[in-house]
């Protein structure tokens, strides 16, 4: 089964395309290195205060890949507080 997951973040106080870059490049790095999952920044790339992640796991059944993906999302509040999840959507193909 594949997993995807849409996270659809705010960056709060972000003034520019620089700031934004130096907001979400180190988590991107981070849930990889965590999950070892694939993930890339996707949409809004010339916005400055909004970004969307995507991300992706190939696991046996779906129940695993909901349980990772939904532990990504649970994880980025508690190590990103600076990033605000305004939505998110996971997938099981």
């Amino acid at each position: 089964m594949i997993g995807i997951l849409h996270l659809f973040l705010s960056i709060p106080g972000c003034r520019s395309l620089k700031e934004k870059r130096s907001n979400i490049k180190p988590l991107i790095h981070r849930l990889h290195r965590e999950f070892n999952i694939a993930i890339a920044e996707m949409n809004f790339q010339d916005v400055w205060n909004k970004a969307e992640i995507g991300c992706a796991c190939i696991a046996n059944d779906g129940i695993q890949c909901e349980k990772l993906l939904q532990s990504v999302v649970n994880f980025v509040p508690l190590h990103f507080g600076e990033l605000e999840i305004l939505d998110y959507k996971i997938e099981i193909l």
